[in-house]
């Protein structure tokens, strides 16, 4: 149904009419908004929600996934008793299939915690699963899990069921309406155009799904996401099929299965995928399919057909392509983008917008209404996206691999292996001959692990003890005992300057950073609710000029939460710099002797204190020494100009030798600063965590001049009383197992928390986790510590210690000496 009448202005206007567009609508209205314009290019649905499987499965990779599955689930089976619309949703269950023993400790798991967000699982027997699913071929599992609340839904019905909603609460829908261009001014969005005239808007949000990119173009605002072929056929009928068979997830053979109207449904994850709409999706494109490739998916269907064997001997009625799009990591583009406010985006759901549309526009319409999200969302954020990624050939690289990826095992410290090598350091050559092993975080190779001679430098995955795990264990050592290189170049370097800059940073950050030339200041910048938002260090060069070094995933967030935070009237302006400078971290208790013996500075703990920096002198080169840890030790973060870092790099290796140095990577960086209980943002601290609850509080600068964003929220949960939830660190009493995160954590046999990071610590002699958990009302801080504590590692429970302190050099005194 069309409107015919296009209004000259709106409050907010939401461009798409998928089920995502159509969700933000109906929660806007439900939260009292009226003048809201959808407008659709064709019809509601016409561009991939109408071919959508309509599986609703809950269990996600991530905990914010998991929430926002489980929320649309119960929205879903309210709606039509709301809106008089069917939904078509059957409550059938789904069931979880893993073929190897890895695959079984990957969803025992998943399991674990799933419980710990509310959802239902239960792993079954081969015969429970026969059970439910007569036709299925049980003999080749290793284990499976049945989730009964699961179901699936009719995609076209539930859309259409929140439209009209949305209409009831007074939303107005125009089909036929494609968006032509984005007016702005001043940073901040006001409008759209489209062929019947120009239409004002306090908001906009971009639900344009696969042409969500080009929409974000016309808004000068990056959505990189790529549309891709996307397969699944259905089969004659079969007698004994019925609704209420459960969703059958076959990982291992990259498909899923269940009944569609008396057939079978069988849907595929190929690992390689092709992409699609190349250079751009037709004109015009909807209600549309894609010729299918029935040459290059037929190995795939083979295989999984072997699941029902029925299949084999049953006639294909149908073999569907159609467009889906997916983005570079496997996770949603949602939020207001860095560059341009009141524009939001809520686009690829990499073909999980059904499951997830529900809460996906309960979270972006309270985004929209207040300004923040309702929730930590930091992994489905569209500012850990990045400009560059706007590549075409980026895009279609990575999304063959995209596609595939929530079917394939998800192995502790997995790399990408497609679209590799977008940035590398001036070192990348240096490092790679001595043995790097690369990761790739923010489109940087970095260096991971080091192979000794001989070895191969890739990885072998697993559950267990990786082929890495004593090279980690060999440079952990090193830097407790010796001296370790860190090539750290990939960290987000910018620059704060200008008259006002002081007062700005100070007014952002937590702790006081208005503090002499030459001191560096570790801080947080916290939101109004007193959530962490960055977690960086600040470092004063002069008197109006400031460093922010910060986590290279985290710039294209910090750079628009200072310029967001900083008053138009500020003379203050914020400067990428990153690509001026390398950085080479220098930790352990030699680095002061190699760098004496290298440079005429003073070293020494009297004239180069903690946390100060100055330039110092190595060889021809002058640098800026940066005096800090994040591992526990003594050492200097070394910041060198570009064009001198290969020579300071090959100084340091050649005068390292008598030291005993060794190069590191970041795995060593992780496994030492779990030891000493270091902060890691987003895992251990976020936008819903509390510098409190966090044992952070010794950052905090509460009576500093003017205050601090946050510091009301703060105060106010600083006299409400004992807290709800604490961060502490545990130490598994078993030298074995491992952990990761996201295990369970158990207090006097009750689930009270989950992990939130985790490393073997090989000085310690046994894996280390922080995680939160919640505090029993009157319990001080030796009741919560003497606790019997355990931590669930995939189906078994290992005996924990637990500490409000870190366990390695509680006092400091290696990092001060």
């Amino acid at each position: 149904m069309t409107d015919p009448t296009l209004p000259s202005s709106a409050r907010v206007i939401i461009i798409g009419g998928g089920v995502i567009g159509c969700s933000i609508a109906y929660h806007l209205t439900r939260l009292g908004w009226r003048d809201v314009v959808l407008l659709e290019r064709h019809q509601l649905t016409s561009g991939t929600t109408w071919h959508a499987a309509g599986l609703l499965t809950t269990l996600r990779d991530t905990e914010a996934q998991t929430k926002l599955a489980k929320y649309t689930q119960d929205l879903y089976r309210r709606l039509e008793a709301e809106t008089g619309q069917a939904t078509g949703v059957i409550n059938c269950g789904s069931i979880q299939l893993a073929q190897t023993p890895e695959k079984a400790l990957e969803m025992r798991r998943g399991l674990a915690m799933a419980g710990c967000f509310g959802v239902e699982g239960h792993e079954i027997s081969r015969a429970e699963v026969k059970a439910l699913w007569p036709l299925a071929d049980v003999s080749d599992l290793a284990a499976a899990f049945h989730f009964p609340n699961d179901g699936r839904v009719n995609p076209t019905d539930v859309t259409q069921a929140l439209a009209k909603g949305a209409r009831q609460g007074g939303a107005r829908i125009l089909e036929g309406t494609p968006v032509t261009g984005i007016t702005s001014a001043n940073g901040r969005v006001t409008g759209v155009l489209t062929a019947a005239g120009p239409i004002s808007a306090e908001v906009v949000v971009n639900c344009a799904g696969m042409w969500a990119r080009e929409v974000g173009r016309m808004a000068g605002v990056n959505v990189p996401l790529q549309a891709a072929e996307h397969y699944y056929l259905i089969s004659e009928p079969i007698a004994e099929v019925h609704p209420l068979l459960p969703i059958l997830r076959d990982p291992g053979n990259s498909a899923y299965i269940r009944e569609e109207a008396g057939k079978i449904m069988l849907g595929l994850f190929e690992r390689t995928a092709v992409p699609w709409g190349l250079p751009r999706i037709p004109e015009g494109f909807a209600f549309g399919e894609i010729p299918p490739d029935w040459e290059r998916m037929a190995p795939y269907i083979e295989r999984a057909m072997r699941r029902v064997p029925r299949l084999l001997e049953t006639g294909i009625k149908l073999l569907f392509c159609g467009p889906e799009s997916f983005t570079p990591d496997h996770n949603y583009l949602m939020g207001e983008a860095p560059n341009l406010r009141n524009f939001f985006v809520a686009a690829g759901f990499n073909s999980l917008g059904i499951l997830s549309g529900g809460g996906a526009g309960h979270v972006m319409a309270e985004w929209i209404a207040a300004g923040h999200p309702p929730m930590d969302v930091w992994s489905v954020n569209i500012r850990r996206a990045y400009p560059w990624q706007d590549n075409d050939r980026y895009l279609q690289e990575r999304i063959v691999e995209t596609l595939g990826i929530g079917y394939q095992d998800h192995w502790p410290f997995r790399q990408w292996e497609t679209a590799r090598g977008v940035k590398k350091s001036v070192l990348h050559d240096r490092v790679a001959a001595a043995g790097a092993c690369f990761g790739e975080s923010a489109g940087w190779e970095r260096p991971n692990w080091y192979a000794r001679a001989g070895q191969t430098p890739e990885y072998a995955y697993g559950w267990g003890r990786q082929n890495w795990f004593a090279n980690n264990a060999a440079e952990h050592r090193a830097v407790r005992e010796r001296v370790g290189l860190f090539e750290q170049s990939s960290f987000a370097k910018l620059l704060v300057q200008g008259r006002d800059a002081a007062a700005v940073l100070n007014r952002i950050a937590a702790a006081n950073v208005d503090v002499a030339v030459g001191r560096c200041v570790y801080t947080q910048f916290l939101n109004a609710r007193g959530g962490i938002e960055a977690d960086l260090t600040v470092t004063r060069l002069a008197a109006d000029r400031f460093l922010v070094v910060t986590a290279a995933f985290t710039q294209t967030h910090v750079e628009a939460w200072i310029r967001d935070q900083t008053p138009a009237e500020a003379f203050s302006l914020v400067t990428d710099v990153s690509a001026a400078y390398a950085m080479l971290n220098l930790q352990g208790p030699a680095a002061r002797a190699l760098l004496a013996s290298l440079s005429p500075d003073d070293f020494s703990n009297a004239g180069f204190p903690f946390a100060t920096a100055r330039e110092v002198r190595i060889g021809y080169q002058t640098v800026l020494a940066v005096r800090l840890t994040y591992v526990g030790e003594l050492g200097w973060e070394l910041y060198v100009p570009t064009p001198f870092a290969l020579p300071v790099y090959d100084a340091l290796v050649a005068a390292g030798a008598a030291h005993g140095m060794q190069h590191c990577g970041y795995h060593t960086l992780n496994s030492l600063r779990m030891e000493k209980a270091y902060r890691d943002w987003p895992h251990d601290i976020g936008p819903a965590d509390s510098p409190l609850e966090a044992g952070l509080g010794f950052c905090i600068a509460w009576d500093k001049p003017g205050g601090f964003v946050g510091r009301d929220a703060l105060v106010r949960l600083r006299e409400a009383g004992p807290l709800a939830r604490r961060l502490m660190q545990f130490r598994l009493e078993d030298p074995e197992p491992l952990l990761y995160h996201d295990e369970p954590i158990w207090r006097d046999g009750e689930r009270v928390g989950i992990t939130s990071s985790a490393m073997y610590g090989h000085t310690l002699g046994a894996a280390i986790a922080l995680g939160y958990v919640s505090v029993p009302p009157g319990a001080d801080d030796g009741a919560l510590t003497a606790a019997r504590y355990e931590i669930a590692t995939g189906g078994a429970r290992v005996a924990a210690t637990a500490s409000l302190t870190p366990l390695y050099d509680p006092k400091n005194a290696r990092i001060r000496r």
